[in-house]
């Protein structure tokens, strides 16, 4: 979204279009422009009134002014609820959606990825990717009995996702690593955003996943029915 006080209006009219035409509405990170707090402030002016439960996680985008505590808590307080390397459970209509994010990070995918090798800076990035991996485990497993299940990223965890995209950056769009608790947790749809000229649907195994950052989408939101196959835009 990159929230700033340039496209406020656009996004508050955007909001009001689903707010209360869907069960939850979910943010794939980037949630501001340069990760200042006054742009968090702004997002959250705009969640603030919606009757709609909002969750996100964090992109790139927002850690860029290393200002993530202040940001956090300006979100908070407008009812954005951070699943970044958490989860949350909501009840829709008799049963259960589950929700567990993380950020993600870089890493890159067969062929171009980064070995826990080498430079301290290098394995300190390899490491960081593991405890992104780890919270999503943790937080797939913690949703796992949740009739409706959904893993929210910012950085990709598939290539399939990210044709389109120049094949040089890929290794800085997200990581296949992921891909494992996906695969082990199974859940019933995977959303990322940061790959602005990717693809918007692709799949980790029979998993669906869809890139959902708004130019992929050419439009503002799109509304996914967990009860079924049925994909249509809001």
């Amino acid at each position: 979204m990159h929230c700033d006080e340039v496209n406020r209006d656009e996004l508050e009219r955007a909001f009001g279009r689903v707010d209360g035409q869907v069960d939850a509405i979910l943010l794939a990170g980037d949630l501001t422009t340069y990760g200042e707090v006054e742009q968090a402030e702004l997002l959250a002016d705009i969640c603030r009134p919606l009757q709609t439960a909002v969750y996100a996680v964090l992109g790139n985008h927002d850690w860029h002014c290393d200002e993530v505590e202040q940001l956090t808590g300006a979100l908070g307080e407008g009812g954005v609820r951070l699943v970044d390397r958490a989860f949350a459970v909501q009840e829709v209509d008799g049963s259960r959606l589950g929700v567990a994010g993380t950020k993600g990070f870089v890493g890159g995918f067969p062929d171009s990825q980064l070995p826990d090798f080498g430079e301290p800076l290098l394995r300190e990035v390899y490491a960081e990717t593991s405890a992104e991996v780890d919270a999503l485990a943790a937080g797939l497993a913690a949703i796992e009995d949740c009739e409706h299940r959904v893993a929210l990223l910012h950085y990709a965890p598939t290539l399939t996702t990210l044709e389109g995209e120049p094949r040089g950056i890929w290794p800085f769009l997200g990581t296949d690593r992921l891909a494992d608790p996906i695969l082990e947790h199974h859940p019933h749809v995977v959303l990322h955003g940061h790959a602005h000229a990717g693809a918007f649907q692709g799949a980790i195994g029979d998993v669906p996943v869809y890139n959902v950052a708004v130019p992929v989408l050419g439009a503002d939101f799109f509304v996914f029915e967990l009860d079924g196959s049925t994909v249509r835009p809001a």
